[in-house]
């Protein structure tokens, strides 16, 4: 079955590449259902005109028989559930049709079983085709996004159901959507979606799903950064620049050249060769009297560093000197906090330098 259609006049017809074989008008058939076999007789047999393909617009042929290969046009009643991307088998003998509908159904599990689904979380993705499902898995391949279980059909409670244990083994709401192509939803499962926090996007173009789906996660990045950015500490390492000492005492005002990492406000700030002394957060980083957020390897930046809380002030030339390196002091929350909300804004001779301030600072 390579397609259902709804034609006018006819109802719901599917288009059908017949490999081999005989089909006869009023021969009882077995076709995939998105819930389900179903067992129909066929009504009609259309054909295109010699020479001509299935796909052009034109004058279909009525045909008492079909032998293959050949592309036909079937129209049959009960057919609006009925799904592409399956064998459909002839059942000449009535009794044989049961037969059949488990084999469709042994090729609809053996065919969502081959998928490599991924064991650790991921979106529930679900179509209404074989063909469809297999497009939209491709893309979200492509951008990297992990999906945790697929299915065929309708959405019911059941697939609601399966997202909610995988929420609860994964430990996180990440993941807790489902992802709809071109299916219809049950009313009782966007009731039962709705109860438990699931979201369920669903559109029939999947450009469309695509771009909801990626402006949901958009948000949720921009809330976890928003969140986490105080907990969020970025490597630097920090030179003093003598000819430019503004301050030497709370708030310390200090050019500096960054060695390594990236400079950021809100860093806090110590020094490993005077015994780890802490001397405060960044508040503030300016070029030119012009404010900065970060500061990268190899800029130039006037900082401002404020101590915390109720530390004691410290002051340059009795606390730490000139020739001291300033370190951001790394904890294993901050890793964390980069890792999970803050990994595409850190470079990979970043993460290294975090390797080497993590035994610096004797962080697990």
């Amino acid at each position: 079955v390579m397609e259902v259609k709804e034609i006018d006049g006819l109802g719901t017809t599917i288009d059908v590449i017949l490999i081999n074989g005989t089909i006869n008008e009023g021969a009882n058939i077995v076709i995939p259902g998105i819930a389900g076999p179903i067992v129909t007789q066929v009504r009609a047999i259309l054909a295109p005109p010699v020479m001509k393909e299935l796909r052009v617009k034109n004058q279909y042929e009525h045909v008492k028989q079909a032998k293959g290969a050949c592309g036909i046009k079937i129209s049959a009643r009960n057919m609006e559930k009925a799904m592409a991307g399956l064998p459909l088998f002839v059942a000449e003998d009535p009794s044989i049709a049961e037969y059949y509908e488990n084999e469709i159904e042994r090729r609809l599990e053996t065919a969502l079983m081959s998928i490599n689904v991924s064991n650790k979380g991921g979106v529930h993705v679900q179509a209404s085709t074989l063909g469809s499902l297999e497009a939209l898995l491709a893309y979200l391949d492509a951008e990297k996004i992990p999906y945790a279980s697929v299915n065929i059909g309708p959405i019911s409670k059941k697939d609601v159901t399966r997202v909610k244990v995988m929420q609860a083994r994964e430990k996180t709401s990440k993941w807790a959507l489902i992802l709809a192509f071109d299916v219809k939803i049950k009313p009782e499962a966007q009731l039962m979606a709705t109860h438990e926090n699931i979201k369920i996007f669903s559109a029939d173009i999947i450009y469309h799903l695509r771009d909801e789906f990626m402006q949901h996660f958009e948000n949720i990045k921009s809330q976890n950064k928003a969140k986490y950015k105080d907990a969020a500490i970025f490597p630097c390492i920090l030179k003093i620049l003598p000819e430019n000492i503004f301050r030497s005492r709370d708030p310390i005002i200090v050019g500096v050249r960054v060695e390594e990492g990236q400079c950021r406000v809100g860093t806090p700030i110590s020094v490993p060769n005077r015994d780890f002394v802490k001397l405060g957060r960044i508040t503030s980083i300016e070029v030119n009297n012009k404010p900065m957020v970060v500061a990268r390897k190899d800029s130039e930046v006037c900082v401002r560093i404020e101590t915390i809380g109720e530390s004691s002030e410290k002051m340059l030339g009795r606390h730490f000197q000139i020739e001291d390196l300033l370190v951001s002091e790394i904890t294993r929350e901050s890793i964390d906090a980069l890792k999970l909300h803050f990994s595409e804004d850190v470079k990979r001779e970043e993460w290294e330098l975090i390797i080497k301030l993590k035994k610096m600072f004797g962080v697990a």
